[in-house]
């Protein structure tokens, strides 16, 4: 009796979704769309074709670009020390930390990007410069914001790793020396402020184990009873206000 009931529930729920579906899409008129794959011998098709590989291949490629060219490497790495600081593994969840580091990112990057929008997308679109010439708009900006949060040091070893000559001026850097020069100083500046925020939990670390050492308590972890004085501590000096604008304002 219940296997029939669940496979008469499953049949009504198929059926209802079935005709909602289909009446949705008689409702809302939604286009056709169909992909074809032939040959093409004018150079236009041709040229079309190309030009939409090459969107499809950025398109794969822009996560790993936000992640490299933009703040988004150090606004999750400090806020991961920080949790891991305080001691609780999943408050904030990854979910929330990700989606604050992206808010951020764009709000960091907003200057560089309307660059890229007026100088670079909406000629393009408009038709007045050529494919490469809004690829070279939209690539001077995140360079500009690169070299400013790259360190020299960095500069120079990818420099030298590459055996190219030393730049006169800063628009001669190549871009594949670049990114990971400020990856690498994204990385040192990150652990820099994560060490910082590091210390005063654990001084809390240590006074609790101290005290409970002196109790005679050793059975219990410290780590429970430092974890109430620390989200305490973070939250009367308003931890996420200072944080979060120290961050924003460590961007050149």
């Amino acid at each position: 009796m219940k296997m029939k009931r669940l496979s008469t529930i499953l049949l009504t729920a198929i059926t209802v979704f079935t005709a909602g579906s289909a009446f949705a899409a008689d409702a809302i008129g939604l286009p056709n769309v169909s992909l074809t794959l032939g040959g093409e011998n004018s150079p236009q098709g041709l040229a079309t074709a190309i030009q939409i590989v090459l969107l499809l291949t950025v398109l794969t490629l822009a996560p790993a670009i936000l992640l490299m060219m933009t703040s988004f490497t150090r606004l999750i790495i400090v806020f991961s020390l920080l949790r891991q600081a305080l001691g609780v593994q999943q408050a904030p969840p990854n979910q929330v930390l990700i989606g604050l580091s992206l808010f951020l990112t764009f709000f960091i990057m907003s200057p560089a990007l309307t660059k890229i929008n007026t100088t670079a997308l909406q000629p393009y679109m408009q038709g007045t410069i050529s494919q490469e010439a809004a690829m070279t708009g939209a690539l001077a900006p995140l360079r500009e914001f690169m070299l400013k949060n790259t360190r020299e040091k960095d500069m120079e070893l990818f420099l030298k790793l590459s055996k190219s000559e030393t730049p006169k001026v800063k628009s001669d850097i190549p871009t594949l020396a670049l990114i990971p020069a400020f990856v690498t100083s994204e990385l040192k500046t990150a652990f820099q402020i994560g060490f910082l925020i590091y210390l005063p939990f654990l001084v809390i670390d240590m006074v609790v184990a101290s005290v409970l050492m002196s109790m005679g308590m050793m059975m219990l972890p410290p780590v429970m009873v430092s974890m109430p004085f620390k989200l305490m501590l973070f939250v009367l000096v308003d931890g996420w206000y200072l944080l979060v604008g120290s961050l924003v304002q460590s961007f050149g």
